[in-house]
């Protein structure tokens, strides 16, 4: 919850079934980041799409039509990303996977098991907007962001 400057207004969450608290936030920009712990983690931007995932140690990163996987490989001399891109299948097994984690927490705060522990710039409002962004992002299956540029 520290370690998240970059979002703006944040809260930390215990939630049954979850080993590590759920951190979400939204930035700036009105993008929204979900923390299950270190991993898996689920950043959109404000309309809801997928922009990057880090989830069994991969990050994955919008392509636009499809995600990649950046892999860490090393070795005794160096450190090399390698890059997968999925295909059509892998991608909605993925894009579904997701869904249904982020679902699971979208129900736990719709019941009210989800407790808040804490928050930052965090109120009822913002968590009202919470609620309705991943209502009506969930309620179909995710879809992606514009690729992200990449740097020169």
């Amino acid at each position: 919850m520290r370690e998240a400057t970059a979002l703006r207004q944040r809260a930390e969450f215990r939630v049954p079934g979850e080993n590590e608290t759920v951190v979400v936030g939204y930035r700036s920009n009105s993008s929204l980041s979900i923390y299950f712990g270190p991993d898996p983690v689920f950043q959109f931007d404000r309309d809801g799409r997928l922009r990057r995932a880090f989830v069994d140690g991969n990050l994955f990163r919008t392509q636009g039509d499809t995600l990649a996987r950046l892999q860490r490989v090393r070795s005794s001399a160096s450190v090399e990303l390698q890059r997968h891109d999925l295909s059509t299948s892998e991608c909605h097994a993925f894009l579904e996977r997701s869904r249904l984690r982020l679902s699971r927490f979208l129900e736990a705060l719709k019941s009210g098991t989800a407790d808040c522990l804490s928050g930052v710039l965090w109120d009822t409002t913002t968590s009202e907007k919470l609620l309705h962004d991943l209502s009506r992002w969930l309620a179909a299956p995710l879809s992606l962001a514009p690729p992200i540029a990449a740097r020169k």
